[in-house]
């Protein structure tokens, strides 16, 4: 119990260096292995899936973020009031 916390405080303190959609990944692969490994002690494989959700979901976000942006500057531009989301 005490290197699966060991590991775990490793990967989130690796996930404040890291690049947003590489932090997804190392997050989502922390999440997938603990619960990998309490469903039937798939560890690795629970971390492979995690990982390539949490890089989508950051990538997503990512765009999102990009898009509400563009929309602000558009709508300074133009002389209107910000969008409200």
């Amino acid at each position: 119990m005490k290197t699966m916390v060991a590991v775990s405080l490793v990967a989130l303190m690796a996930t404040t260096a890291a690049a947003p959609a590489q932090a997804g990944c190392v997050t989502g692969a922390v999440v997938g292995g603990v619960a990998g490994h309490y469903a039937h002690h798939h560890t690795l494989l629970g971390a492979a899936a995690g990982c390539v959700v949490g890089h989508e979901l950051a990538v997503r976000k990512k765009k999102q973020i990009a898009a509400q942006r563009a929309a602000q500057r558009a709508a300074a531009q133009n002389g209107a009031p910000p969008p409200h989301y």
